[in-house]
């Protein structure tokens, strides 16, 4: 079974953006030392326009497919970028978008958790990265089998939560913490089952 995991930035108080879902402060965070550290430990989730300059070639470590929610890829859309993560097979979960834009990018517009249950059981040694999407991740609590939590130290006060979702504890075991000298720090924790 593949495992899926939600590798999200947010800031101190859990939010993953604005309310707009605009995270554009946090890459103030984004220097030598962390983008050393995600080359090196999750080099698949730097987008794909921005691994050359970064020096990032070969194989995927941890993901071979990513899964974004509908506001997360219209930033890439945006940006006039219909693929923003070519070196991964990539979905994205959308009651709105009826077409995609690229056919590297399938929209899931039904039965998101089940077709995640179709993708965790595929054979294959690397995961699943959820990138993003309040609701997304909402929907996909229960199928979440890791968390790794890029914080960084900023308070948005509102914004979009981490978990677009009603009230549920979810145990999680904290597995590390590595931190950084510009205060930014990743947790990882695993899901308790």
């Amino acid at each position: 079974m593949r495992k899926l995991t939600y590798f999200v930035a947010c800031s101190i108080d859990g939010f993953i953006g604005a309310p707009d879902g605009d995270a554009s402060s946090m890459f103030a965070f984004l220097d030598e030392e962390f983008l050393g550290f995600l080359a090196s430990t999750y080099p698949e989730t730097v987008p794909t326009q921005a691994r050359e300059p970064l020096g990032l070639k070969g194989d995927n470590l941890r993901f071979d497919t990513v899964i974004q929610g509908r506001t997360s890829y219209r930033l890439a859309l945006d940006a006039g970028i219909t693929s923003p993560y070519a070196h991964l097979r990539e979905y994205v979960a959308s009651r709105t978008l009826t077409e995609s834009p690229d056919p590297h990018v399938e929209i899931i517009s039904e039965d998101l958790v089940g077709r995640v249950r179709e993708l965790k059981a595929e054979d294959g040694e690397l995961g699943i990265w959820l990138c993003g999407g309040s609701q997304v991740a909402g929907e996909l609590l229960d199928e979440i089998d890791e968390l790794v939590i890029k914080t960084y130290p900023q308070v948005y006060g509102s914004g979009m939560p981490m978990f677009g979702a009603g009230f549920s504890v979810t145990d999680f075991t904290l597995e590390s913490v590595r931190t950084f000298d510009n205060g930014a720090l990743v947790r990882t924790y695993a899901r308790r089952r």
